[in-house]
């Protein structure tokens, strides 16, 4: 258990850890700011493809996969529609209410995609197939540091701190190794649930990136560029799948 522990925390930290490029960023404009949320709209769209929605193939039926993509939708579609109003400036260094929202729901559906992650690496380590817990926890690892870039894009332009930004996508992974343990202690259920729960994630993440950050990232006049980078972030974490993902 100490094992999962760790390699879970590890792979959540990777979140904090891809953020970092934020304290170099103080000001920039709004091409390079599309860019970088374009950037991480690829990155969002692979990661659901290859690292949640492939996986639940693998291990459930197309009938769990497709219930959990539109149960991830419709989840996240609501949340929006009903959040209450929060003091987004108190929380996000931002009194724009509809950015506020926006950064609420990108934060919930990496929260959501790390979960079964977390999950996932519980089952390996409490399985018996050799290394294949800390095969995950690696992998996932690589993939969760570009995810800390994706959510500190959208707050660069905000009052908040370059330090308080990296320290809040470094708590969007930590709920990983809470997941693993939970995985760990509860392995024949959580193994029936994976793929829903990944399925699940996938869905909110892709809802987040076509109702949010695609046409953030198109409305300054950059679309050209930012659908470059959009490809950009699909084929990079295509490459970071193909060294670390087996």
């Amino acid at each position: 258990m100490y094992q999962a522990l760790l390699a879970s925390l590890v792979a959540g930290l990777a979140t904090g850890i891809g953020a970092l490029p934020i304290i170099f960023l103080k000001k920039i404009s709004h091409k390079l700011r599309d860019n970088l949320l374009a950037f991480s709209a690829g990155v969002m769209v692979a990661a659901s493809t290859f690292n949640l929605i492939n996986p639940a193939m693998e291990v459930g039926s197309v009938w769990e996969v497709a219930l959990g993509i539109m149960f991830g939708v419709v989840v996240l579609s609501l949340l929006e529609r009903y959040t209450p109003d929060m003091d987004y400036e108190k929380f996000f260094g931002s009194s724009d209410q509809s950015q506020g929202k926006k950064t609420l729901l990108l934060i919930t559906a990496i929260v959501l995609h790390n979960i079964p992650e977390g999950l996932a690496v519980g089952v390996g380590f409490a399985s018996n197939a050799p290394g294949m817990g800390l095969a995950l926890a690696i992998a996932i690892g690589v993939q969760n540091a570009p995810e800390g870039l994706l959510v500190a894009a959208p707050l660069i332009d905000s009052k908040m701190s370059s330090w308080r930004i990296v320290g809040l996508a470094t708590l969007t992974g930590l709920v990983e190794p809470i997941a693993a343990l939970l995985g760990m202690v509860l392995v024949g259920y959580v193994q029936a649930i994976i793929p829903f729960a990944l399925a699940f994630a996938a869905g909110a993440m892709l809802y987040v990136v076509f109702k949010e950050i695609i046409p953030e990232s198109h409305g300054h006049g950059y679309a050209d560029s930012a659908t470059f980078s959009f490809v950009s972030g699909v084929v990079f974490m295509l490459i970071i799948n193909s060294i670390f993902v087996r």
